[in-house]
């Protein structure tokens, strides 16, 4: 499969008013971050609604995703399940509708020992074959996987990836120096400048459905070692990537691409709208970046 580095954008998932998957816009989505230069895409995952998605849902996002990017860039489709089974056929289903990888997050709600961890992760890799990027998540699962573990899993050769959204840059050091040449990827847009200092590839990123061009940008400087405009960027980027986090993600980032005329703003229950400060302060944000124009302007 194609390397995995770069910016890889946590897609969102447009719903039209009466709750049905907006395919239309979905294809826009990808076609923008494509036109924008994003290096690999990753639908159904959290940003992307994936807990509320049924399996037909998620099906057809895929597909369609898969589709708009025709080989251009990665496809990375959310498939994980807190039951290994489910998680297996999910990465299956995956893999049959062309997707270049899985991401698979670590169990939720039966909070596994690190052995259940990594047991867990070895029977996907096993038996769906297809690349797998394991998605650490502690402060959705309540399940964190420790870099003595997430270091055994790296040796298993269908594990070519994680995503490390802990917040721990310790443990994140810890596995990048346990298991050098391992594709660490930020889960965690404002920890993203940080990473790529200490050798992570990359980031699968919120901002970058607002901002795609601009957090491609960021990125591809930090992997050059052009950490001057990497670090320009980020401190330009920042105000908006802890904005997407007033509220739970991805109520605000949803809200700021409907703004931005991209997507009708429906949520899943039970996620709802933002607030009207937190759509304030998106508008500002997006006007202070230039991605949106005040009324009247080209």
């Amino acid at each position: 499969m194609p390397a995995l580095s770069g910016s890889l954008v946590a897609l969102v998932t447009p719903f039209r008013p009466d709750g049905g998957l907006d395919e239309p816009a979905l294809k826009t989505l990808v076609r923008r971050q494509l036109a924008e230069g994003t290096d690999g895409i990753v639908p159904c995952g959290t940003t992307g609604e994936g807990a509320t998605l049924s399996e037909a849902e998620t099906d057809r996002v895929v597909s369609l995703v898969v589709q708009e990017v025709d080989g251009r860039i990665p496809v990375v489709a959310g498939a994980g399940s807190n039951d290994t089974r489910v998680a297996v056929a999910r990465a299956k289903r995956m893999k049959e509708l062309g997707a270049d990888a899985v991401l698979s997050v670590a169990p939720y709600y039966n909070k596994p020992t690190q052995q259940g961890l990594y047991e867990h992760f070895r029977t996907i890799a096993e038996d769906c074959g297809i690349p797998v990027v394991v998605y650490n998540v502690p402060g959705r699962t309540a399940s964190n996987i420790l870099p003595e573990t997430m270091v055994r899993l790296a040796d298993l050769p269908n594990i070519v990836a994680v995503k490390e959204a802990s917040g721990n840059l310790v443990q994140i050091m810890e596995i990048l120096s346990g298991a050098p040449g391992f594709t660490v990827l930020s889960g965690d847009d404002a920890l993203t400048l940080p990473m790529l200092l200490l050798g992570a590839k990359g980031v699968i990123s919120v901002v970058a459905n607002e901002a795609p061009g601009l957090m491609h940008e960021l990125v591809r400087a930090g992997l050059e070692g052009d950490w001057a405009v990497a670090r320009e960027l980020h401190f330009k980027l920042l105000p908006l990537m802890q904005a997407n986090f007033l509220e739970s993600n991805p109520i605000p980032v949803k809200g700021a691409v409907a703004l931005l005329g991209l997507i009708t703003e429906t949520y899943r229950l039970p996620l709802v709208s933002p607030s009207q400060k937190t759509r304030n302060e998106l508008q500002r944000l997006l006007y202070v970046l230039g991605l949106l124009k005040p009324e009247g302007e080209e």
